[in-house]
């Protein structure tokens, strides 16, 4: 035996604890549905992993006078009545670094894209708390999503959580999409975390990413439909430690919950099987706090705290337009604002879907670009009233050319105002379009030929060099950059 190989051996030796060490364990009492009841763990603390004989690992979900519950993070096959349970002594945690950006993962971090495992610096724990009031800052920088109905007339700010809430099939997910694939080019990591949703759907999400460029500065935090529903809890709590990371070291990171509305059905399905009472709608007392935890730990952080920022987008699902359930008003009176999709306008062809009368932005305005809010003013409420004389009209025409004209307007900042998918805007694009409209540019433009005006904008913009520090922060719109704004599109409306 080589000298080298000795000397290890010896240094194995002299490293090996030979002293008596002390081990907690308890006892299986029944296993169902991803919970196991375990006896005679008095030392155990909430969200403390414990493993069981088949390798197995869960984390304690309750504790109670003379027992514990333990939601599975693994397949529970194997693990019986009567088994022995050990604690870890270590709480559910995850690992974070710059390794994770452009990988699709599980809640406990493991690859699910087919490659090694991700290359990680740090373990934070899944749950931290939130920081305080004095470690907070003002929201005062915006994000930019690409889409003109949502920066135009509900700006989001860095460090804001902005609920996206519709009814299924109305487009909630792609404006949450089109708001990451926006992030490509800027200083914003994205986390969007797929909470009980279907692998078909979740692929879908990963290769419109991947396609528009956008995945090298995403991270995708996965736990499907089938996964164990410990790891359908545990998924939003881990996803917001790994942007926690970005945020706490001085950078922006964006995170996407898809969605919270299941997330809380899986807290109510694990709650119910564990005996917790039940309240109203059968979920447990504590499911407002679940998610009030969850989403302050977005912020907007303090200069003396490195200046980051975490900026949520919490999805929930409605049924039958009715914003009043449960889960829905817990979620809109914790956050800073609401999307709301509307199903009649996604049947109607409007996309994306956004109802701006339900809509509203309680803290991106103060965030927004001086440029869009010095074009955006009326926007709103010209789009209301054009909304209000369509209905009427369906009784009869406008004879006056007042109205006609209104009217005509209406309909183009209707036209603006939806969007194709995977199809963003840039702001200065954004402002000339709304510029133009103020000044009666569009007026006459056919509405067949907006959507094409909007593709063929933003390259021109690019080009011109007069408009080079305006790209680059669109905080003013003086004369001269308004000048040069609507020459550029002139020149994308002239005739070919």
């Amino acid at each position: 035996m080589a000298d080298a190989e000795l000397e290890a051996l010896k240094a194995k030796v002299a490293a090996a604890r030979l002293a008596p060490q002390a081990s907690e364990t308890g006892t299986v009492v029944e296993v169902a549905d991803g919970l196991a009841q375990v006896t005679g763990l008095p030392g155990a603390r909430l969200n403390e992993i414990v493993t069981f004989p088949t390798g197995a690992r869960g984390f304690v979900l309750t504790l109670e006078d003379d027992r514990l519950h333990a939601a599975f993070l693994d397949p529970p096959d194997g693990v019986a009545a009567g088994d022995t349970v050990a604690r870890s002594g270590q709480l559910l945690s995850t690992p974070v670094g710059d390794g994770l950006p452009g990988r699709v993962i599980d809640p406990l971090g493991r690859p699910l894209d087919g490659l090694s495992a991700p290359v990680t610096s740090d373990r934070l724990d899944a749950e931290r708390p939130a920081p305080s009031i004095i470690e907070r800052d003002f929201v005062t920088e915006p994000v930019e999503t690409g889409l003109l109905v949502i920066d135009a007339l509900f700006a989001i700010g860095r460090g804001q959580r902005e609920l996206i809430i519709g009814e299924r099939q109305t487009s909630k997910t792609s404006i949450a999409v089109d708001a990451i694939i926006n992030q490509a080019g800027s200083d914003m990591v994205s986390i969007y975390v797929a909470i009980g949703q279907r692998l078909t759907a979740v692929r879908r999400v990963i290769e419109a990413v991947r396609a528009r460029g956008a995945l090298s500065r995403t991270i995708f935090v996965v736990a499907e439909a089938t996964a164990q529903p410990g790891l359908r809890w545990l998924a939003p709590f881990t996803a917001t430690s790994i942007a926690e990371w970005f945020r706490d070291r001085g950078g922006h990171a964006l995170i996407v919950y898809d969605d919270l509305t299941k997330h809380a059905a899986t807290h109510r399905e694990l709650a119910l099987l564990s005996r917790q009472p039940p309240g109203r709608e059968a979920y447990p007392g504590d499911i407002f706090y679940l998610h009030a935890r969850l989403l302050e730990r977005s912020a907007k952080l303090s200069t003396a705290r490195g200046g980051g920022s975490l900026t949520a987008l919490p999805i929930a699902e409605i049924e039958a337009e009715n914003l009043s359930a449960y889960i829905p008003t817990n979620l809109i009176s914790i956050s800073d604002g609401q999307i709301v999709t509307s199903a009649s306008l996604f049947a109607a062809n409007q996309r994306p879907a956004v109802d701006i009368g339900l809509s509203v932005s309680r803290v991106g305005g103060k965030a927004q670009w001086g440029a869009l809010k010095a074009v955006a003013g009326r926007l709103r409420l010209d789009y209301a009233q054009y909304l209000e004389m369509k209905m009427f009209s369906r009784f009869g025409g406008f004879g006056d050319a007042a109205m006609t004209a209104r009217m005509a307007r209406g309909e183009r900042i209707g036209a603006l105002l939806g969007q194709d998918r995977f199809a963003p805007l840039t702001t200065a694009a954004q402002v000339a379009l709304l510029a133009g409209l103020a000044e009666g540019l569009l007026d006459a433009v056919p509405l067949e030929r907006l959507p094409a005006l909007k593709a063929a904008l933003p390259p021109l913009l690019a080009a011109e060099p007069a408009l080079a520090a305006f790209r680059a922060r669109p905080e003013g719109l003086d004369a001269a950059t308004r000048a040069a704004l609507l020459s550029v599109l002139k020149t994308a409306l002239a005739p070919t």
